[in-house]
């Protein structure tokens, strides 16, 4: 099974200067994102500072949405989202973050992880409106990713100041990933659910500690 990973990702070659192989095979968001409904049980899960994780598996791949809440402003959420120059220090597994292009509220960056020492490097095209309080993705189809499609979003909703003042927000990720080739259930949830895990426990790391 390992082996078989391994050779998996040694086959990926992503390569800037050669387009993608389709123009999406996940629906992208036009506009904002859609409203995810949180149950009563979430909600009071969520008061009481834990993480709410949903995952779903689809086909070669899978897409899930987390939710959490921070005690800070949603503008000092965003300084940390938008901040890719500091990915590979804040974040697990980025070996490498840059942004190549911005063009009005598009931001289009370079990928690079090493989730089991192995290279997967992969350029995205994020859509940004914090005014409306979103951010949307997909891939930059006009070079080749290692991923096969990745599509999600960040929301970040502003909540009562807590009984002491302090700023809260609501965080919102949700990623849809295909993988191209073959890669087994184990290594697709470690991608997708620690990652979806990993993304917002960062953000309220960063975003109230400094």
């Amino acid at each position: 099974m390992l082996a078989t990973l391994l050779l998996t990702f040694a086959a990926l070659a992503a390569d800037p200067a050669a387009p993608h192989a389709h123009h999406g095979i996940v629906a992208s968001y036009n506009g904002a994102p859609p409203a995810v409904p949180l149950a009563a049980d979430d909600a009071t899960r969520l008061a009481a500072g834990e993480l709410v994780l949903k995952q779903v598996r689809t086909g070669n791949g899978g897409h899930g949405v987390a939710f959490m809440d921070i005690s800070a402003a949603p503008a000092a959420i965003w300084s940390r989202i938008v901040n890719y120059g500091k990915y590979p220090e804040w974040v697990d597994n980025v070996k490498a973050c840059e942004v190549y292009r911005r063009d009005g509220a598009n931001i289009y960056t370079r990928f690079v992880l090493d989730p089991m020492g192995m290279n997967v490097e992969y350029f995205i095209k994020h859509t940004y409106n914090p005014t409306a309080g979103w951010l949307t993705w997909t891939l930059d189809y006009d070079r080749l990713s290692d991923l096969d499609d990745s599509v999600g979003y960040w929301r970040v909703t502003a909540l009562p100041a807590a009984a002491n003042g302090v700023a809260r927000s609501r965080l919102e990720y949700s990623v849809d990933i295909r993988f191209t080739g073959w890669i087994p259930g184990f290594a697709q949830d470690m991608i997708s659910k620690h990652g979806l895990t990993n993304a917002v426990t960062w953000v309220k790391q960063r975003s109230e500690g400094g």
